[in-house]
Formats: structure tokens, C-alpha cells, sequence
């Protein structure tokens, strides 16, 4: 555990896969306009996968794989210039698969912007394999994008928090708030079913219970004005047997919800708990998933 002072959060370049997809072509929009917030460079990720093709693919068939990725490149690039002309723009054709692509090109410090649906061919589906694997398995913070993107903008950024812990994460979400100039809501779901037939069996234990979420809640936000006094810091506790189902109904009135990771139980590898599952796959703004990796770089001892 670091004993260093917690730091606020410097954010990188945004990544951001291109696959030809409608929703592809919004996140790469959407990635445009938070490079540009950011005032950061924006990188696009189109990934060929010819390394796996080259298995059973001709070589005709992987040079037209190669060009078609390149003019989709070149398409996007031109679409955002109309919208961003002064933003820097680089662009790849990886010759990996989706996930390790836009993984290798964030780095340690980028952040990754993915669509809500891919070409994989099962258009029923509210999440593509691209986006979940990403978001599950990323050491950066990963971005899907879902959403009305006509939606008037609410200016505020919401913060699933769960408990102390939570603060690494917790000022990345103050960061993007404060990029955008808009105010930052800090939401947490007591969720009195986790709670019946354990230890808490007493009503006045469960109300105490409840208190404490609450000042633990606060001491948060506290924690946040110190490091960004500027910042319109608000917290709410919300008592409820559904923590996914506050947490979607938040998401129609906010421009960003954004959330930690869970630790895999023993180290058993990179998961998404069931709530982040819930968001991703019903959001009505884009999510922000931050990883303990990441988040552990700006938190207290």
C-alpha cells in the first residue's frame, strides 16, 4: 500500500475503436469531443485482426482487409475534422484482436472509448463482446458509450460510491467533472436486502447501518473539495432493494456515470460485478468503469 499523498488525476490521450459500426462511429464522436474537453490528443483504433485471419485467410483477402480498415480510418478522421478541426488525430490499424488493440494503445494512462454495439452480427444484444471484454479486462479507464447523443447535456457527473474505499476512483470521476465544467453527484444505494438474515437482524442495527453510509457518503464528498474547490459537490444515500435499478434511473439525468471496478475475490483475474453488468447493458448516458489499478494510483494510505 502507497503512503504518498493522493494526487489528482492527469488524464492521458483517449483511444477509441472504429469498426464501422453505427454505434462505433458515435463513440468515436463522443471520443472527439472528450479529447477536446481533455485538450489531449485522440487516437483511433481500427482492428484488422490479420494475425488471426492470416490462419485460414488468403493473402488477397487480408490486403482487402487491410484497405478497407485504412479508408474507414481515413472516413472517420475526415467526419470529426468537420466537427473538431484544430483536435490532433492519429490513427492505427492493428494487426491484433479488438481487446488487446485498443488495450496496447491506451498504455498506462489513456483512457478507451468503445461503442455499445459492434458488428459481431447479434444486433439484439445491448452490449458487444468488444466492449464488455474491454471493460472487464482494461487497466485504464474504459468509456462505453450509450445513449441518446442528441440528449440536451444536464452538466453533472454521477458517482456510483459504495464506501471509503472508494476515493482512488472517486477523483477521476471529480477530474472528468471538473474538465467538463459541470457539477459532480455522488450516489450511493443502501441496500437493505443485503442486510436481512446476516448479523443486522435488528431494526435499529439496520437504521445504524444506514447512518453510517450516510456520514461515510459525506466524508467523501469532503474529501473531494479539498482537492477541487471549485467543484459543486453534492452526495445523496438512496435506500432501496434494487442498487441497479437506482443507479439506470440515474443515468437519464446525468452526462456521465462513472464507477470502480470490483476486485476479483483472490485474484482470480479481471471481473465486472453485477451492477457494472446492469449499467452497461441499460445506461441511458455513457459509463465510465475505472479499474483498481488505475484508481489505487490517486488514493490514501
Amino acid at each position: 500500500m502507497s503512503s504518498e499523498t493522493p494526487t489528482r488525476p492527469e488524464f492521458g490521450n483517449v483511444v477509441v475503436g472504429v469498426d464501422g459500426s453505427p454505434s462505433g462511429r458515435t463513440a468515436a464522436l463522443w471520443a472527439a469531443a472528450e479529447a477536446d474537453r481533455r485538450e489531449r490528443h485522440l487516437h483511433l483504433v481500427h482492428a484488422a485482426d490479420t494475425d488471426r485471419r492470416a490462419l485460414y485467410a488468403n493473402a488477397e483477402t487480408l490486403q482487402a482487409v487491410r484497405e478497407a480498415g485504412r479508408d474507414l480510418l481515413t472516413e472517420t478522421v475526415n467526419a470529426i475534422q468537420e466537427d473538431f478541426p484544430d483536435l490532433k488525430i492519429t490513427k492505427e490499424l492493428s494487426r491484433q484482436e479488438p481487446v488487446a488493440s485498443l488495450r496496447s494503445a491506451a498504455g498506462d494512462r489513456g483512457t478507451i472509448v468503445v461503442g455499445s454495439r459492434g458488428l459481431g452480427g447479434f444486433s439484439a444484444l445491448m452490449l458487444g463482446s468488444v466492449g464488455l471484454g474491454v471493460a472487464a479486462r482494461s487497466d485504464v479507464p474504459v468509456i462505453v458509450v450509450r445513449g441518446d447523443g442528441d440528449r440536451p447535456a444536464s452538466g453533472s457527473v454521477t458517482a456510483a460510491v459504495h464506501g471509503a474505499s472508494d476515493l482512488g476512483w472517486l477523483l477521476v470521476a471529480a477530474a472528468e467533472a471538473d474538465a467538463r465544467k459541470a457539477a459532480l453527484r455522488l450516489v450511493s444505494v443502501w441496500n437493505v436486502l443485503t442486510h436481512v438474515g446476516s448479523v443486522a437482524t435488528m431494526l435499529d442495527d439496520l437504521d445504524e447501518i444506514a447512518r453510517q453510509r450516510v456520514r461515510e457518503t459525506k466524508a467523501l464528498a469532503d474529501l473531494v473539495r479539498e482537492f477541487y474547490p471549485q467543484l459543486i459537490v453534492s452526495h445523496h444515500v438512496e435506500t432501496a432493494t434494487s442498487t441497479p435499478g437506482i443507479l439506470v434511473e440515474a443515468t437519464a439525468h446525468t452526462d456521465l456515470l462513472v464507477m470502480g471496478r470490483e476486485h476479483r475475490a483472490l485474484g482470480a483475474g479481471p471481473s465486472l460485478g453485477r451492477v457494472a453488468h446492469v449499467l452497461l447493458h441499460h445506461a441511458h448516458c455513457p459509463v465510465m468503469i475505472v479499474p483498481p489499478a488505475f484508481a489505487s494510483r490517486f488514493e490514501e494510505t
